[in-house]
């Protein structure tokens, strides 16, 4: 497939139009002033023609018979002829005679081979250009006495000579315009396109602020510019826009911080009535009930630790969005997977766990218990929308590249539904399964995830077919972390970087 070429600039363009244009009017011009030119030289050179072809009759009534003799020759032409002029006598269409004279005033004879072009021509006729071996002449023919006629000629390459001239002026001249339009082209244009570039640089600048998210505020305007102009009508346009636009995010920031605050303010209100309920629950299952009240606070209890949950991870996304600092220390990401695994294998027995570590301990600086959140939510989400017997492997090794810990949790499940992978990270975005709210999910998981990972620098991702969905997380590299990283207390199988594990015993 051929590349497609690289756009031009618009500056580049205007001065290429300008100069195709200019070469078109200047070619138009060449064109006509040569046609023109050359025309009245021929003009001219039928003038000379038809007085040379007058002197030529008068000294032919003076001339000697037909022969070859040396006064013959001197009054052939006539003493006022031009030098290269060519006379030539044709009778009962055969050139009885034909000499041209000499600059030294002398005739020499014309070659014989010219003759045909000499006897081709017709009496009274317009004078023609014919090409003999002496070059390209302009020659006419009248009658004479004898009944045959005579040709007078005179060469063209004056003519010529001057034509060609004005052709290579007209190449300099018009090398020369092209060169200083296009110098001076350039200069006018890029002047006028000035400030349509600071139009342009506005809309770049405004074009890399992270408008989606945060406090933002679009202080960059477009500098006033005649509003008469193109250019100033559509900076007053973009200005107009900016504000709206301006004033806009200034409505979302602000309902957004009110949305946040009560959020922020609910969840830590209801964390008091909650633990005083499930409190209650707790201290009344103590006492001897009937199995339908005691089936009653079984369930008070359980959807009050649903709720306080649920209220748990709205406070910690609150606090996330209200950007409160987290713990900065050296964490070993080696021993929190296998803490996290370990945990995950206890929960949920029916699933095959794998780990592929490095040989080498990986870390980073960040929140420890935040990022065991991030894996405990990762390995959960694994564990919910699975079906028993699915294999999930925990992988972590460090990019070669850029440093980072990269960690993965990739399961052998029937993957994300197409329309739900793009909004998988937000916040009570459920599949199918899970909107039966069977299986406990909030969620709130992944969104808790993105957040944390946010927080931390990094990024995290999701890819998902049919039979394998993977989670990579990305984290900033940092020093080794004092702790040395602890074993798992069941057997797992844990595969080399990149290698695939072996069974897990049972």
């Amino acid at each position: 497939m051929t590349p497609r070429a690289a756009p031009r600039s618009l500056r580049a363009r205007l001065v290429a139009t300008v100069l195709v244009l200019l070469t078109a009017a200047f070619l138009v011009i060449g064109l006509a002033t040569t046609i023109a030119v050359r025309q009245f030289m021929i003009r001219q050179l039928d003038d000379d023609l038809r007085s040379a072809g007058q002197r030529f009759s008068r000294f032919q009534d003076q001339a000697p018979p037909p022969g070859p003799s040396p006064d013959r020759n001197d009054v052939f032409l006539g003493p006022a002829q031009e030098p290269r002029t060519l006379g030539a006598h044709v009778v009962a269409g055969r050139v009885v005679e034909a000499l041209v004279t000499d600059k030294g005033g002398t005739t020499l004879p014309v070659a014989t081979k010219d003759y045909a072009a000499l006897e081709a021509l017709v009496p009274t006729a317009q004078p023609t250009s014919a090409s003999l071996s002496i070059g390209t002449y302009r020659l006419s023919a009248f009658p004479s006495p004898d009944g045959g006629f005579l040709v007078i000629g005179l060469p063209q390459a004056r003519a010529e000579s001057v034509v060609d001239g004005l052709i290579l002026i007209e190449v300099i001249v018009l090398g020369v315009a092209l060169a200083g339009a296009g110098v001076v082209g350039a200069i006018l244009v890029r002047r006028e396109l000035r400030q349509l570039e600071r139009v342009a640089e506005t809309a770049e600048t405004i074009s890399a602020l992270r408008l989606d998210r945060g406090e933002v505020e679009i202080v960059e305007r477009v500098p006033e510019i005649d509003p008469r102009t193109e250019v100033g009508k559509m900076g007053a346009a973009l200005n107009l826009m900016l504000d709206n636009v301006g004033g806009a995010l200034e409505a979302r920031q602000d309902s957004e911080m009110r949305l946040r605050r009560f959020i922020a303010d609910a969840s830590h209100e209801l964390r008091t009535p909650l633990a005083a309920i499930r409190g209650y629950a707790e201290l009344t299952m103590r006492s001897p009930l009937s199995p339908d009240a005691e089936y009653s606070l079984v369930r008070i209890s359980s959807q009050a630790e649903r709720m306080t949950t649920l209220v748990e991870d709205l406070l910690l996304l609150a606090r996330l969005d209200a950007g409160r600092p987290l713990d900065r220390a050296p964490v070993d990401l080696t021993r929190l997977v296998l803490d996290a695994v370990s945990d995950a294998h206890a929960t949920g027995p029916e699933h095959s766990w794998r780990l592929a570590l490095p040989d080498e301990p990986v870390s980073t600086v960040g929140d420890a218990s935040r990022l065991s959140q991030v894996l405990a939510n990762l390995l959960a989400n694994a564990r919910t929308h699975t079906p028993p017997g699915t294999e999930v492997t925990v992988g972590l090794a460090t990019d070669p590249g850029d440093g980072d810990a990269v960690l993965t949790v990739t399961d052998s499940g029937p993957g994300i539904p197409p329309a739900l992978l793009p909004h998988i990270f937000e916040r009570f975005a459920r599949g199918e399964r899970s909107r039966s709210r069977a299986a406990g999910s909030t969620g709130l998981g992944l969104a808790i995830v993105h957040a944390v990972v946010a927080a931390h620098n990094g990024s995290v991702q999701v890819d998902s077919v049919p039979g394998r969905t993977r989670f990579t997380v990305r984290l900033p590299a940092g020093p080794p972390a004092d702790l040395p990283p602890a074993g798992p207390p069941w057997p797992v199988a844990i595969a080399p970087p990149g290698g695939q594990p072996a069974n897990s015993p049972r």
